[in-house]
């Protein structure tokens, strides 16, 4: 057993399924807006592991979908979960979660590029700087639309030290497909080297994690994920996941 499974305090009931949950609402994913579902909570688990310690901890999951990374947060005892889905049909499934674990789970209808995630955390969280980062975690399994647009906004909030990072040194936890992962940890000299690298090496201490096989998504993703975890040069990490195609 994990040590984060150890520390867990919370449990979630017994439930459907997240696949029983995407036959239950209908759910498809939608090849316009890049989604894939993951399915195996082992998977999930382990992405959710190399975020640390979220006993008690706030997060902020980015695009929940049917949510099987929300259940791993949740089990690994995260007190305030604040999940920002844009897509309307995945709002049920996510109320199912929600009255699953009373007071843990809030739900924010919205588009992750403009929700101000400033306002949704309390302040008393908030760490300097130069301090341990507060406990606060952004996780996410990206969609391959939103992932570059996102990664370059949260870099500039970080050189700003707003957005999620007006708490302090923000932890990202992040998915992203293994050609965007390759960029941003490209060093001098590769030919992934691109200005996201420079940007996001500068800013951040960008680490990654472990590559996920594309068969374990639904349906499987044309480009190849790897989680990816930050906290900068002694400001922010980011930690991350790829996947790639089999």
């Amino acid at each position: 057993m994990s040590a984060s499974r150890k520390m867990a305090s919370f449990r979630l009931p017994p439930l459907p399924t997240v696949g029983e949950i995407i036959r239950l609402y209908n759910l498809r994913a939608e090849k316009q807006l890049s989604q894939n579902f993951l399915l195996d909570l082992r998977l999930t688990d382990k992405i959710v592991r190399q975020a640390g310690n979220l006993k008690d901890a706030c997060v902020c999951e980015v695009g929940p979908g049917p949510g099987g990374l929300t259940r791993s947060i949740l089990n690994a005892g995260a007190a305030d979960l604040l999940v920002v889905e844009k897509d309307t049909r995945f709002i049920p499934g996510l109320q199912l979660l929600s009255e699953a674990a009373p007071g843990k789970v809030r739900i924010v209808h919205g588009d992750i590029l403009t929700y101000r995630m400033d306002r949704g955390f309390p302040s008393h969280i908030a760490r300097k700087w130069e301090d341990e980062p507060p406990s606060l975690h952004v996780i996410g399994n990206l969609p391959f639309s939103v992932s570059t647009p996102l990664i370059i906004k949260w870099l500039e909030n970080i050189s700003k030290r707003d957005g999620p990072f007006h708490f302090g040194r923000t932890r990202l936890t992040l998915t992203f497909q293994k050609e965007v992962a390759e960029r941003l940890t490209a060093s001098t000299g590769s030919r992934q080297r691109s200005r996201l690298s420079v940007m996001a090496q500068y800013l951040c201490t960008v680490k990654s994690c472990f590559t996920i096989p594309g068969r374990a998504f639904i349906p499987k993703p044309q480009v190849g994920p790897r989680t990816f975890s930050s906290t900068s040069p002694g400001w922010n990490e980011l930690c991350l996941s790829s996947y790639r195609c089999p």
